[in-house]
């Protein structure tokens, strides 16, 4: 049997929505060579020779090339695809910029390219140009952005008058017996 044909059987054996509206469900956005142009931007890295990791000149430039890639390509650089770059995952481009590894020779470096991604994510968001639900999960997820309000609480600052307890046990009867009067 063909590839081809192999290929079509698994579609014709796909489960198919029974709701037209959800045909392109997580897709509307795609158009033809979309995956593909992606996909080859990706496979860059994987091609790139191997660098001395522990050399922060090396680190530096292989930074200096992704975004050069990026703007050669019109793509939008990010963490993950920057680790990809340095021969490294995303975790360990944070571990590096929180100081936890490599503090002294990587820190400095990787804070800047980060903070350019950063001002870059700000940007595509003041603009308009990414979905704010994606937004707000890339700033909290990669930024150490959060959701936060500040509640204060003073104790011992009461809202009225203070007053003595035979008046609050009399204004309790009235809530209980409202034919009550004063």
């Amino acid at each position: 049997m063909k590839t081809e044909d192999v290929v079509t059987d698994v579609v014709k054996q796909k489960k198919h929505r029974n709701r037209p509206d959800l045909q392109k469900f997580g897709e509307e956005n795609i158009k033809p060579g979309d995956n593909a142009r992606y996909l080859r931007y990706a496979m860059v890295a994987m091609d790139l020779p191997p660098i001395d990791i522990s050399d922060p000149k090396q680190v530096e430039q292989r930074i200096k090339d992704y975004f050069q890639f990026c703007m050669d390509n019109d793509r939008k650089p990010n963490i993950r695809g920057l680790g990809n770059w340095i021969g490294v995952d995303s975790e360990t481009v944070m571990r590096w910029r929180r100081g936890e590894y490599r503090d002294e020779t990587h820190r400095g470096l990787i804070r800047k390219a980060v903070a350019m991604l950063e001002e870059m994510w700000w940007d595509y968001g003041y603009d308009g140009k990414v979905n704010p639900a994606n937004w707000i999960f890339i700033g909290k997820n990669a930024y150490g952005m959060k959701d936060q309000q500040e509640v204060v609480l003073t104790p011992n600052q009461p809202i009225e008058e203070a007053r003595d307890p035979s008046q609050i046990a009399e204004r309790y009867e009235l809530l209980e017996d409202p034919d009550q009067k004063n």
